[in-house]
Formats: C-alpha cells, sequence, structure tokens
C-alpha cells in the first residue's frame, strides 16, 4: 500500500481509504458477512482511512462498523464519520448526534468528524449556531481528534467556507470530469494550499466511470498502456500530489482486491502528456453521451411519493449513453408491472409519481433540476417521447 503526506496532519493516509456507503446487501440490509470480510481484507493490506456517516445504508453503516472494526481492526485505522448538517436546528442537536453516533460505533471518540455536504445554505446556518465552537469544545473533550467538513457545491463556495476556520481536512468530489465541478482543481489547490489534507470522493463518479460505454472503451483501448477504465479513472486523482486518499464506496470483494492492488501500485506525477490528452479526449466524449449529472449518491431520497430519484435518472442515462432507448423504456414500463401486477415492490417509483414538492433539490449536491428532468424521464420514457441530452 503506497501512504501520502496528508495536509498538516501528523499520520501519512493510505492512497485508498474504506468509504462505507456502498456496501453489499443482502436481505433488504447489509450484507454484514461479506461486507466484513471485505474490510479487513482492506486493512489487513494497509488501508488505514474508514470513512461513514450518520445516514449511510440508513443509520446501518455505523452500527455495522462498530461490530466490525472489533477485534483490533479499530486500532489499525483512522476512523472518520460526519454530522448530519441538514437534521441541525438548534445548537443541542451538535450534542445529541454525535452521541448517537458514538454510541452506534461503540467508540468514546472518533479520529475525524466532518460536517456532512456543507454548502452555502447550511454552512451559514450551521456557524451562527455555533458549531466551531462547540467542536473546539469536543475536541477539547476528546471526543475526536480532527474537525473537517465535506463539500458539495459549486466552487463560488468553498472557499469562504474553508477561510472561516483552520481544518483539518476537507473532503470533496473529484475526478477527471469534475474538474472544473464543485470544488474542483481550483479548490483542491487552494485547500493544499492553506495545508488541509483533503480526501477525495466519487473519484469514479458514482461507478459511471467504471463501465464505460462501447465509444468511452474505444478511447481507452487507442492508449498504448493498456489500463482498466477503474485504473485510468483512480490513477488520474493519484496521480496529483495535492490530493491525499481517495474513497472508494465498494459493494464486492473483487472491487476491495483492485483498488487495494491499483493503490499499491498509485505514484505521483506518472502520467505522460499523451496519456494527459487521452483523458480529455474521454472527458469530451462523456459530455456527449451524459444527459443528467446524477452520482446516485442518494442524498435527494427518500422521496415522499416514493419515487426512485437515481433509479430513473440512471435508467435514462443508460439509455442514451449506451443507445439502447428502447430497453430505458422497457424497464421503466417493468418497474409499473412489478409493483401493480407482480407486487414485487411495494411502490411505483417511476418518475410520473413526482408531485414537485422540491425537497429532493435542496439536497442534490450535484444542483440538478430535478423536478424538471423527472418529467422528461417520464414523457421519453414513459410516453414515448424522444430521450434529450439537455432541458
Amino acid at each position: 500500500m503506497q501512504y501520502r503526506k496528508f495536509g498538516k496532519l501528523d499520520f501519512e493516509v493510505s492512497a485508498l481509504g474504506f468509504g462505507a456507503m456502498r456496501l453489499p446487501q443482502k436481505d433488504g440490509g447489509i450484507d454484514e458477512a461479506l461486507a466484513a470480510k471485505m474490510l479487513h481484507y482492506a486493512i489487513d493490506h494497509g488501508v488505514n482511512y474508514v470513512d461513514t456517516a450518520y445516514p449511510y445504508h440508513d443509520g446501518q453503516s455505523e452500527v455495522f462498523l462498530g461490530k466490525a472494526l472489533g477485534g483490533g481492526y479499530r486500532e489499525k485505522v483512522k476512523l472518520a464519520t460526519k454530522m448530519p448538517s441538514w437534521l441541525i436546528q438548534s445548537a443541542a442537536d451538535f450534542d445529541k448526534y454525535l452521541n448517537e453516533q458514538l454510541e452506534r460505533l461503540k467508540q468514546d471518540s472518533v479520529d475525524i468528524y466532518l460536517l456532512h455536504s456543507l454548502n452555502h445554505d447550511n454552512w451559514p446556518k450551521l456557524r451562527d449556531l455555533g458549531v466551531l465552537e462547540w467542536a473546539e469544545k469536543a475536541k477539547a473533550e476528546g471526543r475526536f481528534q480532527y474537525l473537517g467538513f465535506s463539500f458539495h457545491d459549486d466552487g463560488d463556495a468553498f472557499a469562504p467556507i474553508i477561510d472561516a476556520y483552520d481544518w483539518d481536512l476537507c473532503q470533496i468530489q473529484y475526478n477527471f470530469i469534475d474538474v472544473e465541478n464543485q470544488a474542483g482543481k481550483k479548490g483542491l489547490s487552494y485547500a493544499a494550499s492553506k495545508g488541509i489534507a483533503v480526501m477525495v470522493m466519487e473519484p469514479l463518479l458514482g461507478g459511471k466511470l467504471a463501465d464505460p460505454p462501447e465509444p468511452i472503451q474505444t478511447i481507452w483501448d487507442s492508449a498504448d498502456q493498456k489500463r482498466s477504465p477503474i485504473d485510468w479513472a483512480l490513477r488520474w486523482v493519484w496521480n496529483q500530489p495535492e490530493a491525499g486518499g481517495i474513497l472508494s464506496g465498494m459493494s464486492t470483494m473483487a472491487q476491495v482486491e483492485e483498488n487495494v492492488a491499483l493503490a499499491s501500485a498509485a505514484e505521483y506525477d506518472e502520467l505522460t502528456g499523451a496519456e494527459m490528452a487521452l483523458y480529455d479526449r474521454v472527458k469530451t466524449k462523456y459530455d456527449e453521451l451524459t444527459a443528467i449529472p446524477c452520482t446516485s449518491c442518494g442524498y435527494c431520497m427518500p422521496c415522499p411519493q416514493h419515487v426512485d430519484i437515481p433509479g430513473n435518472f440512471g435508467i435514462y442515462n443508460a439509455g442514451i449513453a449506451f443507445d439502447k432507448h428502447g430497453d430505458a423504456r422497457g424497464k421503466y414500463a417493468w418497474w409499473k408491472f412489478a409493483h401493480e401486477v407482480q407486487h414485487i415492490m411495494d411502490h411505483d417509483v417511476r418518475a410520473e409519481n413526482c408531485i414537485q414538492c422540491g425537497e429532493c433539490e435542496s439536497k442534490c449536491p450535484q444542483g440538478i433540476e430535478i423536478i424538471k428532468w423527472l418529467s422528461q424521464v417520464h414523457e421519453s420514457l414513459g410516453e414515448g417521447k424522444p430521450l434529450v441530452t439537455s432541458l
């Protein structure tokens, strides 16, 4: 395993971090036996950073880690979790949620506590409620050692948050598609210039970069150096010294094994000029193919009407990217059949059921016009109108 300087912090971080947001599923919950096997394999092979958050797996991710990090594994890693910023209504909630999280994790303290998904709306609210003063007190009490935040907003919101406090670390979405999106390269460089450790999330853009359509694969195949799409995507992030570790939300043992192997060979500044040009070609082609910039993070869920927002967007995007419009319409129709005829699904989760309440849009880290896109999804997949790439 490769280890990297992590801002001004007093430890080096493994190139690969274990993200506990997309753990394997079984019988409607976490497949704890398989998930524990995956986690232990990663740690046994050098991963020293484990990340979770209050809402992951409906709160069960923290509970799972509380059990799976027993037997000496807790002492081998830095454990990070996140305050649910959107749930904070008063200063009393700071202790309320941290106490609940520590109980779930079976810990007296965590190494890293992050304010989850800060943006230009919730950051002023937390700041004015005194979250920084509270955090200083909680650190002094030994409830966590380092304070950071994760970020999902446009670049203009990033620097004011960075400048508001002497943060220990930040967590940003970053990949070769998002160079100018969200915090982007500019934000990465700015945080690093202040000595703030940077943990990168969504290096595969919610998995979209892992299994590319044929036009993208053709570009990758044209390279002299043959690599998997996952290798190309992760290597691009690891190539940059400003980036610390990469968080990967892994769902299978094969993914863990592959990512551990790749992280063990990752180096700074190893990509050639020709290879960097290849990324530009791939990004341009992806821009041509992708309609809705959804990463399936699930922050928009649950929908009060039970609409599966990421699922609808995934079907629509796949129909365009793979040029399989009929398949997309078939999957959309099957959802209705599965609910109304076969009763496989408890609810009709299709875009048609959106009532335009807007609750989802305030939570979307990508700033997607969810209501408009859900309407377009139903028009295209439910009513047979053409699939379009822009509204």
